[in-house]
């Protein structure tokens, strides 16, 4: 195969379904296969009666959607009744590919404001596409991926990219790379060129920033539409666009080699934090760019595009800080968006989420009153469609390839997975309860004798860590991947040790958030959960968007959910910041069957607060945090548990004027 005009891949993903979860990590994708991921194509239409498999449901994005989720679901799950029903789905779209090419509906029948010909789905379902052919070798899918792309290429000289296309043009350059790197096909490098030229200039956005502060319904809807779109919306605002567009000024430096193309991907995460981040590691948006005020919601949409945008551009860049963020979301701000069963999900999530109700008076900037609720679909059916990816596409990039035929541990979490390596069968095995603990082991078995290396990543925070590899130490740097150059023969026991000690960051208010390696601890908020009656205008009642026939148990668990809380919540925290493991207690928990509730939580802290009763609500939600604060109330021992374990939370406190305490003589566990 001729030589690549592309920038070589740092580290390469492995195929879908190469890595194979354990311990923690498979019991909680097993909760999402068994809960709503798992039973939309039985009961939710837009799914089960999608246009993409000939139904007269949805045509648009929410088929691609779903195949995009659940295509890695069911192959790192290796779940046989999952691989069937989308390997139907595949079927019907490949047996059904238009004459000219054209995959999928050429409209969207459902929805009258839909153009002909909108490319900007087939751009899902070709990530759906790629991945299936990796897991199962199917030769139907280039051919039919090349065919699509060729009329493509003939549209987009006719047709411009618009509307959604022509701001997510990143995601269709991912798979022309893919397909490049398989077929050598001079011509799908132009087209990305083409698309590119075409695309919104994200690069150019980030170095003029236009939103620095929480975007006003009159800014989300011009008088006219903006060049490049159809309707009425200001795109460049829309929180998923944004969190899509972290990769793409590093998707487009695979084709430019452009070192300024390389730099923009942390101008742009720079900038999207400095004006608008939260401390679970994403940036605000609901439904468009929101600020710094925790109290403000973040799409469930962009946490699980800003994992994917992470994930891509660590396979392009290797920067080890991209993974500390991927963790940082994927830990604390991902499984926050779900019942603890998975059986349910929000729209937007918040940082300091005080209750989950439907609220006409509201603080969002462009979402529905039952935004927050969990549910089957509140607010809109995007997240409905696009949640899957989350979990198993963290899985599949747990560990990657490198050059000289070696591995890089991405992120830690139990996992096994077999593969040639050194030019050897090597079987590879994470034994741990990361994120909770600090211990990782690695075995490394090779039947025969292999030389090949091992990058190992050290996170950013992990100061003090130390590896020993069959009992012999090794010099250690957080921050970098760790390179094991040897020959792997036998069994080989690897040993981290990642030290998470407590850190007190201060957020942009004044406020303070407590962090312990890659995660958050929040105050969990006491709560009880009522399903939510349809109002007068049959409004928020899931039981109306169920396909007819859906078993009744399976109905049953399709509920809308609201939260509502029981205990107080306005407490500012004494804290030490200099030594902050003066003023934190930690206490560990076995790992549990669902470790991302309130009730299962792994790990928790304990530190002193107090009620701040000139701390409340505004529009529903909490009021910012104030700060400075003084107050005489009760001194009490609080109780706090990681951020995605939480249903209600606060997770950015005022910090309290009083002197800090030991809890040394507190008496707490």
């Amino acid at each position: 195969m001729k030589s690549s005009p592309l920038t070589p891949l740092v580290c390469i993903p492995l195929p879908t379904g190469a890595v194979r979860p354990r311990g923690w990590l498979y019991r909680q994708l097993r909760l999402q296969a068994d809960g709503l991921s798992g039973h939309l194509d039985q009961c939710w239409p837009d799914v089960a009666d999608s246009a993409w498999i000939g139904g007269a449901a949805e045509g648009w994005e929410r088929g691609p959607y779903w195949l995009d989720g659940m295509v890695p679901l069911a192959f790192v799950l290796n779940d046989a009744s999952l691989i069937a029903r989308v390997s139907r789905w595949i079927d019907i779209i490949l047996e059904q590919q238009h004459d000219d090419g054209w995959l999928g509906p050429r409209r969207d029948a459902s929805d009258a404001r839909r153009r002909s010909l909108d490319p900007w789905p087939v751009f899902v379902l070709l990530k759906a596409l790629s991945q299936f052919q990796e897991a199962t070798g199917d030769r139907r899918v280039i051919p039919a991926m090349l065919r699509f792309l060729r009329r493509l290429d003939a549209l987009l000289d006719e047709q411009p990219l618009f509307d959604w296309g022509r701001y997510r043009w990143a995601d269709l350059v991912v798979s022309l790379h893919w397909l490049y790197d398989r077929t050598r096909e001079s011509w799908l490098l132009d087209l990305a060129e083409k698309a590119q030229r075409q695309g919104f200039d994200w690069r150019a956005h980030f170095e003029q920033f236009p939103y620095p502060s929480r975007q006003r319904r009159e800014d989300i809807y011009p008088p006219a539409p903006l060049p490049g779109c159809t309707f009425r919306l200001d795109m460049a605002s829309h929180v998923v666009n944004n969190a899509m567009a972290i990769k793409t000024s590093g998707v487009w430096y695979r084709q430019s080699g452009d070192p300024r193309d390389r730099d923009a991907v942390w101008q742009a995460i720079e900038t999207l934090d400095a004006f608008h981040g939260q401390v679970n590691g994403v940036f605000s948006g609901d439904e468009h760019l929101a600020g710094l005020n925790p109290s403000q919601g973040t799409e469930l949409c962009a946490v699980v595009e800003y994992q994917y945008s992470l994930e891509t551009l660590i396979s392009m860049l290797g920067d080890p800080r991209l993974a500390d963020r991927l963790e940082r979301i994927t830990f604390n701000a991902l499984p926050a968006a779900f019942a603890p069963d998975m059986w349910s999900h929000q729209y937007v999530q918040q940082v300091n989420q005080i209750r989950c109700a439907i609220l006409e008076d509201n603080i969002y900037t462009n979402n529905r009153a039952d935004a927050n609720t969990f549910g089957l679909e509140p607010n809109y059916g995007c997240c409905t469609a696009n949640m899957h990816q989350g979990w198993p596409k963290f899985v599949t990039h747990l560990w990657m390839r490198t050059s000289g035929d070696g591995l890089a541990a991405v992120s830690y979490a139990p996992c096994e997975l077999t593969m040639t390596a050194g030019g050897r069968r090597v079987r590879l095995t994470v034994e741990t309860d990361y994120p909770f603990d600090e211990s990782v082991r690695i075995v490394v078995e090779s039947r025969a004798a292999a030389r090949f290396p091992l990058l190992l990543r050290f996170p950013g925070w992990a100061v003090g860590a130390t590896l020993s590899i069959d009992g012999r130490r090794e010099t250690v740097h957080p921050g970098t991947f760790h390179r094991v150059e040897r020959v792997w023969d036998g069994a080989v026991t690897i040993d981290l040790h990642l030290p998470m000690r407590v850190a007190v960051t201060r957020r942009p208010s004044g406020s303070a958030a407590i962090e312990y390696g890659p995660l958050v601890f929040a105050l969990p908020i006491g709560e009880t959960w009522q399903r939510i009656v349809p109002d007068a205008q049959g409004r928020y009642a899931a039981g109306e968007r169920l396909r007819p026939g859906c078993p009744p148990d399976i109905a049953d668990r399709l509920g809308d959910w609201e939260v509502l809380p029981t205990t107080p919540w306005n407490y500012g925290l004494e804290l030490d910041a200099a030594q902050p493991e003066r003023s934190v207690r930690i206490v560990h928990h076995p790992v549990g069957e669902r470790p991302f509730s309130p009730e299962g939580a792994p790990v928790a802290a304990y530190a002193h607060g107090r009620r701040i009763p000139t701390w409340g609500e505004e529009h529903g939600a909490a009021g910012p945090p104030p700060a400075p604060v003084h107050v005489d109330t009760s001194l009490e021992v609080v109780r706090l548990i990681p951020y995605g374990c939480t249903n209600l939370r606060i997770a950015e406190f005022p910090l309290l004027e009083s002197g800090s305490t030991t809890l040394q003589d507190s008496g707490t566990p």
